[in-house]
């Protein structure tokens, strides 16, 4: 149905964002100024203590400073109520006392053929259900019975039983007055090709109701009861009311679930789906005897941020989420991603349940991997990685793959958690390699065999790490950094990017940095709701931040800006060339001794000395490895450093 133009401006107007928003939050009074239409509470869309909840009345608008949430009176109730948004208009609009528009001819007459439908399936539903408990429904019964279904299941569930014949349901409704035409369009019958009466869809199956999240039906999954038919399960043809690949099974009460805080659990089939519900986890879905199609991913991400994938635990159900990965890497987005629970090998939800309980399928939720993860399992897991080449091959993998995610920040995100786990995979094989080696040297009996491989010194790595500065000089510029946005908000968005990355020394500057990134820039009282009074009092108070440019009283913006933007790469600069250090200290670890750990310290303390007599705001930079900005004359120096170590001299062999 659509809406006549300025049926939603005149909705909103009668509608008051804060009585609709008062049904569901406590205003805080001392906080909120109901004169003003400005209120304030604890969130309801996530756990808090404090009122970071925020509607501004007169522009019909709310947003919560802590988790996000923003939108308008109607996208609250769609919210809250965990509502389309057709629905959440109708709630309002009754709530205001303003009538719906009427429904165009065409749309109405539509509505009414699906209306018609929808009842012709509801006949069905209840044929079923009465054939289920016949003497030709004796097997199936004792098939339900063994899966742990009693009757007040299946009366939930509405499962019922497709005799075997081949008019059963035909004769049923057309013996009620049904039009053979609706019962064709409805699915439920096929017409004959050898000219005689139209046949039923479903014979000889136990049958499952597929309704729409307004709870009506509108196809049927069937399970069929001998070995030998071709189709285990089949599902109603694609109809005026059924689309495969947009609709859901159980929908409608898994959104309800959610919606009160239960997770929402993607399984492969209805009994699976019907398990579950039974066991607790009563927010669970199914696609429809296909891989989860786009459409229904948008679907799930409307009843929940991040929906769990449990499949089966066997080779077809690591291709089934494997396919889901591919398919959602282009769609995921921050706030919108899935989690992957893969049950024991041979194991499905079902079995898992009646084998060992809900509580063993709870712990299994709750560790359920992050999408990136499985990402990282498929290219990795049963591969060897022990050349060069190989490495590589992973690498160009993966990047293609990451290269899909279309949300910049996302994107990033998922190349560092994929840096960190490719550093834990081939940092462990050398830690194993080296660990073979020493047991070899030793030849498992304590005596060496030849020359030992040398083993760098325990104070090689440290001393040169400590050489090359301390973290107090890391902490005036962060506080300098935060500070200046706390002061300027609205360079926030300029720098948003730089706060992502920074990674902070101090809890303190921790607090500030996730609050200035949460709310995009705000002023200091709404900061100090979220990273405490305490933490921007330090940060704001002390002597060296007062005195900075960007500051300072009666700083312009390009003043601060430009000091941001210079502390940043100062800062940069720095980390960036104690990672080259770390990074010449693991390339050489093997024949590192007191001579090279003397050579690096120098190299440090000529960084250094370099970084204090050369604050030239106009020096030159290069980019130095992991994209670190280095002065050209410190990185010179600190090359000529290391090109005159000799690497091949100097070894002392060490028992």
């Amino acid at each position: 149905m659509s809406l006549p133009p300025g049926f939603l401006d005149e909705l909103k107007t009668r509608a008051s964002m804060s009585q609709v928003a008062g049904r569901k939050v406590m205003w805080d009074t001392r906080k909120s100024n109901q004169g003003k239409g400005d209120m304030w509470a604890p969130c309801p869309f996530h756990q808090e203590k404090t009122a970071s909840f925020h509607v501004d009345d007169k522009k019909g608008f709310y947003y919560c400073f802590g988790c996000h949430a923003k939108g308008d009176v109607v996208s609250f109730v769609q919210e809250t109520e965990n509502v389309a948004f057709m629905e959440a208009v109708e709630i309002i609009a009754r709530e205001a006392g303003m009538q719906m528009p009427a429904r165009d001819p065409k749309a109405q007459e539509k509505a009414d053929r699906r209306s018609q439908l929808a009842d012709v399936m509801e006949q069905a539903v209840q044929f079923f259900r009465l054939n289920l408990k016949t003497n030709s429904a004796a097997a199936a019964r004792d098939y339900l019975t063994g899966r742990g279904l009693n009757d007040a299941a299946l009366e939930r569930w509405n499962i019922g039983f497709a005799p075997d014949g081949w008019q059963g349901l035909w004769d049923h409704l057309t013996g009620k007055g049904v039009a053979d035409e609706l019962i064709l369009a409805a699915g439920l019958a096929k017409p004959s090709n050898q000219g005689k009466r139209p046949y039923d869809t479903f014979r000889n199956r136990i049958m499952f109701p597929i309704r729409d999240p307004r709870g009506r039906a509108i196809a049927f999954g069937g399970r069929a009861m001998d070995p030998n038919d071709n189709a285990k399960y089949l599902n109603s043809p694609e109809t005026e009311l059924f689309d495969k690949g947009r609709s859901l099974y159980n929908h409608g009460p898994a959104r309800e679930a959610a919606g009160k805080g239960q997770p929402l659990v993607v399984a492969e089939g209805y009994m699976d789906v019907i398990a579950l519900s039974e066991a607790g986890f009563t927010s669970t879905v199914a696609p429809l005897g296909t891989a989860v199609t786009e459409d229904q991913l948008q679907l799930l991400w409307r009843i929940s941020d991040e929906p769990i994938i449990a499949l089966d635990g066997d080779t077809a159900g690591l291709r089934a989420a494997m396919r889901v990965v591919d398919l959602a890497l282009p769609l995921i987005e921050a706030g919108k991603s899935l989690r992957f629970c893969l049950m024991p090998e041979g194991l499905d939800p079902d079995d898992l349940l009646r084998a060992e309980g809900a509580g063993a399928m709870r712990r299994l939720l709750d560790q359920a991997m992050p999408m990136v993860q499985l990402l990282w399992r498929r290219e990795t897991e049963g591969k060897s990685f022990d050349s060069p080449e190989r490495k590589a091959a992973l690498d160009r993998t993966l990047r293609e793959a990451i290269r899909h995610v279309r949300d910049q920040s996302l994107r990033r995100h998922y190349g560092d958690e994929i840096n960190r786990l490719r550093r834990a995979l081939f940092d462990g094989a050398r830690d194993t390699q080296a660990g073979k080696a020493n047991k070899f040297q030793r030849g498992g009996f304590g005596k060496p065999f030849g020359k030992p491989i040398p083993i760098p010194m325990a104070e090689t790595k440290s001393s040169a790490l400590a050489a090359a500065g301390t973290a107090f000089e890391d902490q005036l510029r962060e506080a300098v950094i935060l500070a200046t946005l706390v002061r300027h908000p609205e360079l926030v968005d300029r720098f948003m990017a730089d706060l992502e990355r920074l990674n902070t020394t101090r809890p303190e500057h921790e607090a500030v940095r996730s609050a200035l990134l949460q709310t995009g820039g705000a002023n200091s009282d709404e900061l100090a709701q979220i990273c405490g009074a305490d933490a921007l009092e330090k940060l704001t108070h002390a002597r060296h931040v007062q005195i900075a440019p960007g500051v300072r009283s009666g700083a312009g913006q390009d003043i601060a800006e430009m000091s941001v933007a210079e502390e940043l790469a100062k800062l940069a600069a720095r980390r960036g060339a104690l990672r080259e250090l770390d990074d010449a200290l693991e390339d050489f670890s093997g024949a590192a001794d007191e001579v090279l750990t003397t050579r690096l310290r120098q190299a440090a303390e000529a960084r250094n000395n370099s970084e204090k007599s050369g604050s030239d705001d106009r020096a030159e930079y290069d980019l130095g490895p992991n994209g670190a900005r280095v002065k050209r004359d410190e990185k010179q120096k600190l090359s000529s450093l290391l090109d005159n170590i000799d690497f091949s001299k100097g070894r002392r062999d060490r028992p």
